[in-house]
């Protein structure tokens, strides 16, 4: 537990949390807000929904996830996952199916998506 933006505990979801199957909880990217190549700020509410990828960090998996573990950095779709409010931090629940990429320290030479 780490001390947290409400002034109390901070939760740390590997504490209490399994996930299961493939599901990976990663925390949630940015604010949305972006800036154009002038340097404009384009708030997200005006920003046209575009599938653009984002990266993220991973901060748990379920079980059967066979390439992503906790700590690893993810590329995927944000409109793909699912909002988990978890004691009043916001992540995101994904599939590993949903990841497009996986950024991580470790070398694994049977790395890559199944079908």
């Amino acid at each position: 537990m780490k001390p947290g933006k409400t002034g109390g505990v901070r939760f740390d979801p590997r504490h209490r949390i399994r996930l299961t199957a493939d599901r990976i909880l990663v925390a949630v990217p940015g604010d949305g807000e972006r800036t154009s190549k002038g340097g404009l700020l384009i708030p997200a509410t005006a920003a046209t929904p575009i599938r653009r990828c984002v990266w993220s960090d991973v901060v748990l998996t379920g079980p059967e996830t066979r390439n992503v573990r906790a700590g690893d950095r993810v590329l995927f779709i944000p409109q793909s996952g699912l909002e988990v409010d978890v004691e009043g931090e916001i992540y995101l629940l994904l599939r590993e199916r949903d990841v497009q990429a996986v950024s991580s320290d470790r070398t694994d030479p049977h790395a890559g998506q199944y079908l």
